[in-house]
């Protein structure tokens, strides 16, 4: 490993932890403007639908210009459209705010192409598990710190602006951070990242445009990875934009019980989950099991944690349901990007990375709609149900599709690579 990977692990946590302080009021805070169920769902979905259309062009800025000016950029946005949530004075301006953070969320597939490009493919995994361990620790840290924002807030008179603001601070110390500590990282040379066709970057699917990107014997397994990872966000995020509207139906968690609280302790379980699974599973499981068997694995728990959460009576039962939920989360996440960074070309992994943020976005815009509307016009078991079948049918794909995700922990570099191919880390052996 030529780079340590401390800055960027701590860049990835200051990021989640601003994006997750506003996780547990975002729902209070709309109702407080007057919206409606569906309303609070496309409000979680138009972050995502900018994300959707923005990440892959900010995926290949990475590839052309470096990872580090695309997640200066980023930090510095993200604080901006914080600094925007925390003055919004009306649901037009909340919606704003939403969009343009968004917008400038590159961070992740930027910092995910850091990583690869840092490591030798024996101990990918194992890294981007530890960069799942810096998301549960967003998540664990940044509910918990929303609701004590939200409490202190209330009692100053300012609502919840105190909970944007919060969240903009840590963007801009990010910032800071990133330009102080964090060096470039040397991209192998060689021609420009390809032009994405459409927002998705998935055209119509023709192997060539795959082949641009990827080891040629791999290529295949790149809209497989894409799609797979799209019904794994869409599920996780259908949960977790209804869950708090479960809980106040379900559990009687309203506001004035405390429900903000008890909302956020429960993102603090799930973030600690996955940070645990990620960092000490991930690693010794994947090298014994392989990828591939890993990931699907991940799918089908997070399917059956879904399917009992459709149905807990109570919280203890809840609680259980989210811990297998989230122990399927912490499985699946980082061995998905494992196999993309294993199947991809150094020079192309922010483009590719982009995608599947880009997917992952479309995944967080389709997963909270459906929820809303299921969670209205069904009931508050109808969205988790559905997103178990997702999950059911995605892992059924993956165990199907062997030969076009080979179980490997990293695919054999072609004798014929011309040496700009060759990862820094992984000379080609004589």
């Amino acid at each position: 490993m030529r780079y340590s990977l401390f800055p960027v692990f701590l860049t990835i946590f200051l990021d989640l932890l601003g994006f997750g302080i506003i996780i547990p009021v975002t729902p209070y805070l709309a109702t407080a403007f007057e919206a409606s169920q569906s309303q609070v769902a496309w409000l979680n979905a138009v972050y995502s639908l900018a994300q959707f259309l923005c990440v892959p062009l900010w995926g290949r800025a990475a590839d052309r210009w470096g990872r580090r000016p695309v997640l200066l950029v980023g930090t510095l946005g993200s604080a901006m459209a914080m600094g925007v949530f925390g003055a919004a004075t009306s649901l037009p301006m909340l919606f704003a705010a939403r969009a343009m953070h968004g917008a400038m969320t590159g961070n992740i597939a930027a910092a995910q192409a850091y990583i690869a490009d840092a490591t030798t493919p024996e101990r990918r995994t194992q890294a981007m598990g530890v960069v799942g361990v810096a998301f549960g620790l967003g998540f664990i840290l940044g509910p918990a710190l929303g609701g004590q924002l939200a409490q202190w807030g209330q009692a100053l008179g300012w609502s919840y602006s105190l909970v944007g603001y919060g969240s903009a601070a840590l963007s801009l110390i990010n910032f800071v951070w990133v330009f102080r500590r964090l060096p470039e990282i040397r991209i192998p040379t060689g021609a420009s990242a390809p032009s994405v066709p459409g927002s998705l970057g998935l055209g119509r699917f023709k192997l060539g445009q795959w082949r641009r990107w990827a080891l040629d014997r791999t290529a295949a397994v790149l809209p497989i990875l894409f799609l797979s990872y799209f019904g794994l966000v869409f599920a996780f995020a259908n949960m977790e934009s209804t869950f708090s509207l479960m809980t106040m139906d379900r559990l009687g968690w309203s506001e004035e019980s405390g429900g903000v609280s008890l909302n956020s302790y429960v993102f603090v379980l799930v973030g600690f989950v996955a940070a645990t699974t990620q960092g000490l599973l991930v690693g010794p499981l994947a090298k014994k099991f392989g990828d591939r068997t890993l990931f699907v694995a991940g799918l089908w728990t997070m399917a059956l944690g879904l399917l009992w959460l459709a149905w807990a009576p109570n919280v203890p039962m809840v609680l259980v349901a989210t811990v297998w939920l989230s122990l399927g989360n912490g499985l699946a996440i980082p061995t998905v990007s494992a196999l993309l960074s294993h199947a991809t070309l150094p020079k192309h992994r922010g483009a590719v990375f982009g995608v599947q943020q880009s997917m992952g976005a479309l995944g967080r815009v389709l997963g909270p709609v459906t929820g809303g509307l299921l969670i209205q016009y069904g009931n508050d078991s109808m969205p988790f149900l559905c997103g178990a079948i997702v999950m059911a049918a995605v892992a059924v794909w993956g165990t199907l599709t062997r030969s076009a995700a080979p179980n490997t922990r990293e695919p054999s570099l072609p004798k014929t690579l011309p040496p700009e191919h060759v990862h820094p880390d992984n000379p080609p052996q004589p």
